[in-house]
């Protein structure tokens, strides 16, 4: 007779979900919005983009609060495989914000939002170069939109739901965090907290995700008929302040709906 497996979800007690610190990308783009230049001036793939030298000491910042004494610190370390993600990661974990020998684990799901035809272009490149696309973004809104070869806030959006399904199959009642991009980190907010296209695009309005801004949920056993994460905090860059390093954030996008 066969074993029955129990696929019941448990979701972890805490789940911190981190934004990547401050990357060559980010100082990249402010300086071609800076000049009104059409392209971001990047060598590198997206995926491979460093993070700049503030990035560093951001994710470092990060790690040195987590390990006070006394504050809970994660035992699953889940990132997107960019490489400013996982260095944030890694850098996070040597200045003791996980335990030194603690896994830091890839996953492609978490990947940032792929922008296609668009990838690379600042507001005015996409008018000047893409105007077609340009004019479906504002038609359709950025959470509809796909550009070719892209994706839209929704398509993230299922390949989340997918990782979320994994995260409490594989890690309940475990201390979780995860490492990735703005737009991930909203998105993640969208499927814990059951909103919608207007809620998530109101908060994206209301302030930019920092660089390595923390939200964290908590588990409340009493939520619904199986329990249910809690959001506790969204975006707080406290343990930046008290650590001294500075906080960066995206610039407005001139031009671009929100």
């Amino acid at each position: 007779m066969s074993k029955e497996i129990d696929v019941t979800p448990r979701w972890p007690r805490r789940l911190w979900i981190v934004r990547h610190g401050e990357s060559a990308g980010n100082v990249a783009r402010r300086q071609a919005l800076a000049a009104g230049a059409t392209r971001i001036a990047l060598e590198q793939r997206d995926m491979d983009v460093p993070l700049s030298p503030l990035g560093r000491e951001q994710a470092r910042a990060l790690g040195r609060w987590f390990a006070r004494d006394g504050a809970a610190r994660p035992d699953v370390m889940l990132t997107s495989p960019y490489t400013r993600a996982c260095e944030t990661a890694r850098l996070f974990r040597e200045a003791g914000g996980c335990a030194a020998g603690e896994p830091i684990c890839p996953d492609e799901r978490l990947r940032e939002k792929e922008f296609g035809i668009l990838d690379g272009l600042t507001a005015e490149g996409i008018a000047a170069i893409a105007p077609e696309q340009a004019r479906l973004r504002h038609a359709l809104g950025k959470f509809y939109h796909r550009p070719p070869g892209g994706e839209s806030w929704c398509d993230v959006i299922l390949r989340l739901r997918s990782l979320l399904d994994t995260v409490s199959l594989h890690h309940g009642e475990r201390d979780v965090m995860i490492v990735a991009h703005q737009v991930v980190v909203l998105c993640l907010r969208y499927i814990l907290e059951n909103l919608d296209e207007e809620r998530i695009l109101a908060i994206d309005r209301e302030a930019p995700v920092a660089n390595c801004g923390v939200s964290e949920y908590i588990f409340d056993p009493l939520a619904g008929r199986d329990g249910a994460l809690r959001l506790a905090h969204f975006n707080v860059t406290a343990p930046l302040v008290e650590e001294q390093a500075a906080v960066t954030v995206e610039p407005a996008r001139t031009g671009e709906p929100r």
